[in-house]
């Protein structure tokens, strides 16, 4: 892919926490326009910690991080302009509406623009029934918060998406539409990591797929790769390696 396309860089990502525990260890990798990327790992490889990295919710140990050409650490405001996130379990505010939601979040991402027909149109789009736009998120199912989710990333307009775990907890169908969804985002062009355990919905939706590892990145699968391999036996092989999360780092106390 040319390199102009990319909308996240990753440079010797590292971070080590105030325990000397090593969380990220000298993480390199670039997410492109129109590319889905599923980063596999064990609870605690280090998937979360590094989105916290992205966000610039924490503070790398060493190594940059840039969206769309951005230094997040540099300028964070202006490269959150690019970038949304869902989290396993989306924070919302419940006894708002939706609808309600969705124009708190959007004005706070700061669009001004949007019409109610907008709100609309990105409600029904994420699979929300028009019936449930005007009720309280407090009576939502997880997969109904996970749609009010998407909808707010699509309309911030965000180019660069990250999901943490989206479809942890949601049935099959629900996975399966959830799926479908970021599918039609990436073909708009977004680019999206998503962290996840779900080997089969990640060779399902993947362009790559990434093994994660006590901080490392070790094995990165091309789509043709995914496709060939038995990505289950393979993921289990690196994990079971010994290779030990969390490790102290030498010569810290």
């Amino acid at each position: 892919m040319a390199q102009n396309d990319v909308l996240l860089r990753c440079s010797n990502l590292t971070k080590v926490y105030d325990n000397s525990v090593l969380a990220v260890d000298h993480l390199n990798l670039n997410i492109h326009s129109g590319e889905i990327f599923c980063m596999l790992g064990a609870n605690g490889a280090g998937k979360t910690s590094t989105l916290m990295l992205i966000l610039g919710f924490s503070d790398p140990t060493e190594g940059s991080v840039e969206i769309c050409g951005i230094d997040v650490n540099k300028n964070p405001l202006e490269a959150k302009k690019h970038v949304a996130y869902v989290s396993e379990n989306v924070q919302l505010y419940g006894n708002f509406t939706a609808r309600q939601n969705l124009d708190f979040f959007t004005k706070l991402a700061g669009r001004k623009d949007a019409t109610d027909e907008d709100y609309k149109n990105v409600l029904l789009r994420t699979g929300l029934a028009e019936e449930a736009h005007k009720r309280k998120v407090k009576g939502f199912s997880k997969g109904m918060r996970q749609r009010l989710g998407i909808a707010i990333a699509i309309m911030k307009q965000a180019k660069l998406i990250l999901l943490d775990e989206p479809t942890s907890g949601l049935d099959p169908k629900g996975g399966m539409e959830f799926l479908r969804l970021i599918d039609d985002m990436r073909k708009e062009g977004c680019g999206i990591l998503m962290t996840t355990h779900d080997i089969f919905r990640a060779k399902e939706i993947a362009d790559r797929v990434g093994i994660m590892s006590s901080g490392n990145l070790v094995r990165v699968l091309e789509k043709e790769e995914v496709e060939k391999s038995d990505l289950e036996d393979l993921y289990l092989q690196y994990i079971s390696q010994n290779i030990t999360h969390g490790r102290i780092v030498s010569g810290k106390k």
